[in-house]
């Protein structure tokens, strides 16, 4: 089995907050290599980050990885994140461009991811294991393939030490963006990101958002299976396992798994893997 880590997001409200802990405890029993958590919905705070990775890290036991956004974040703001996080013991981050804040008319000081990662390369060279995003079936605003390519590229030479895919459920898709970062020259680990089928009505408003392509056979059996809910998530988990076990099997170097503050749909799938 490859190393797998988890994605949390931060929670809210008390409610929120006990249901990422039942999670948190549950998972841990997988022995993730890390866990991270993201920035807010669209980055909507700067404060709700850090306070759920000392958690993580604290409560739960995790190498907690804090997601970093361009979006909102003055430089200032992110400098001083930078070095609550060091103090933390935090040696991973996840450095992404993200969605403009909501409520907020301005993006931040930094344009692109890969601004984001010289800037944490230049303030702490060496300390911070730095991973970003990437998109195999091409991000939604990018001009094209070829041009989404190319803004991989400079953020893994502004000093990107590992990658995390958009989720996908076609493998060549996958594939197919990793043989062609390779020829321009990328080597960094390239670690597809997976997503679990939880709520199949979300997902599908999730794939519309940020350009991950739903197979029309898998809409139609999901569609089939009506109100079997039994059925639903026995054939997602298998459906999902099959996938990972293709990725594996085809060199990825690793599982980061989406979450969604869910424990059983990760559960389900890496029970089949096992």
């Amino acid at each position: 089995m490859v190393p797998i880590s988890f994605e949390f997001y931060p929670p809210k409200t008390d409610e929120q907050r006990a249901q990422l802990d039942r999670t948190a405890r549950r998972l841990k029993a997988e022995a993730p290599e890390y866990v991270s958590c993201t920035f807010g919905a669209g980055g909507s705070t700067l404060s709700y980050t850090p306070e759920t990775v000392q958690r993580l890290r604290d409560a739960h036991g995790f190498e907690a990885a804090p997601h970093l956004s361009c979006m909102g974040g003055t430089r200032e703001e992110i400098r001083q994140l930078l070095k609550l996080y060091r103090a933390m013991g935090c040696r991973r981050l996840v450095a992404l461009r993200g969605d403009l804040p909501s409520g907020m008319a301005r993006m931040g000081d930094f344009r692109h991811a890969s601004d984001l990662v010289e800037f944490i390369r230049r303030e702490h060279d060496g300390y911070f294991h730095i991973e970003v995003g990437c998109y195999p079936e091409m991000h939604p605003q990018a001009e094209d393939a070829f041009a989404d390519l190319r803004h991989f590229k400079a953020k893994v030479d502004a000093g990107a030490d590992g990658a995390i895919t958009q989720y996908f459920y076609n493998a060549d898709a996958y594939f197919r963006f990793v043989d062609d970062a390779r020829r321009l020259g990328v080597t960094i680990p390239i670690v597809p990101g997976v997503m679990p089928i939880s709520n199949f009505t979300q997902l599908r408003r999730f794939s519309e958002a940020c350009g991950a392509e739903l197979p029309r056979w898998l809409v139609k059996r999901m569609l089939a299976y009506g109100d079997d809910v039994a059925s639903i998530r026995a054939f997602a988990a298998e459906f999902v396992a099959d996938l990972c076990r293709r990725l594996i099997a085809g060199g990825a170097p690793g599982l980061h798994f989406y979450t969604l503050n869910l424990s059983k749909p990760t559960l389900a799938v890496l029970a089949q893997l096992r």
